[in-house]
């Protein structure tokens, strides 16, 4: 509906629409996805199967979450270079559209800032419970990160209720728990612990930070986060450059 007020030089009702809103452009979220997409072409390039329908464990050797190396030979850098390397096209594409869907969503609800942290947060949450339970898998994947922006939003969801849908809940509800389901009957295969850490890290944060009160702007956030925010996104930029150097130097 239009607003209507009166124009006092000519006594008539001023019928025009008010400005639409424009949502803010995603940039982390945009910077996010390159940076998985220009690693994932170093894997094309380096990887050793021809049809590159699945990477061979070529990539997952030279920078995934090799727990063992983790912990034996102190490649320390790994449980970061894990989240930027994909086990295959299907996996690539399912984390991406994961990505770009719930990043848009933080970045109009929230602030940017926070999807870095909340992102790099999870990813080494979810890296640090896989280690404790699952010590002899070697995960690849962004997953964790992005299953943190999933809890996150739903925490946000529940604390700003009188501005978010039910039915937005619910969504995000049957959300999490398809990632459940689906890493229960894809055990041999899914990094469930990854994921699990990724939701409770993103869940914990956005309790701690998301305001209840209706009256404070959860868009707003102070300089000092804003720059953790800024250093959060350079160091996942930073990690895809180490992943790419380790994937053409192992090749």
């Amino acid at each position: 509906m239009g607003v209507q007020h009166v124009n006092e030089q000519e006594g008539e009702l001023d019928r025009s629409e008010p400005p639409a809103i424009v949502p803010p452009f995603p940039l982390y979220t945009y910077i996010l996805l390159g940076c998985i997409a220009l690693v994932f072409i170093a894997q094309f390039l380096t990887s050793r199967d021809p049809a590159f329908i699945s990477v061979d464990r070529f990539s997952a050797m030279a920078a995934g979450f090799d727990k063992r190396a983790f912990l034996n030979q102190h490649e320390y850098w790994r449980i970061l270079t894990g989240a930027t390397i994909h086990s295959g096209i299907l996996h690539i594409l399912m984390n991406s559209y994961a990505l770009f869907s719930f990043g848009r969503l933080i970045e109009l609800l929230s602030n940017r800032a926070h999807l870095a942290i909340v992102f790099i947060l999870s990813a080494l949450g979810g890296g640090i419970l896989g280690l404790i339970f699952a010590p002899d898998v070697t995960s690849v994947g962004a997953s964790g990160g992005i299953v943190g922006f999933l809890s996150y939003l739903a925490v946000y969801a529940f604390k700003r209720r009188q501005f978010i849908s039910a039915e937005f809940r619910k969504s995000l509800l049957v959300n999490i728990g398809f990632i459940l389901v689906f890493g229960l009957v894809l055990y041999n295969v899914i990094d469930n612990f990854g994921h699990i850490g990724g939701l409770i890290v993103g869940a914990i944060y956005g309790y701690l930070q998301i305001p209840a009160d209706q009256y404070t702007d959860p868009r707003s956030a102070s300089r000092t986060v804003r720059l953790i925010g800024s250093a959060a996104l350079a160091v996942y930029i930073l990690t895809s450059i180490v992943s790419i150097l380790l994937l053409f130097n192992a090749r």
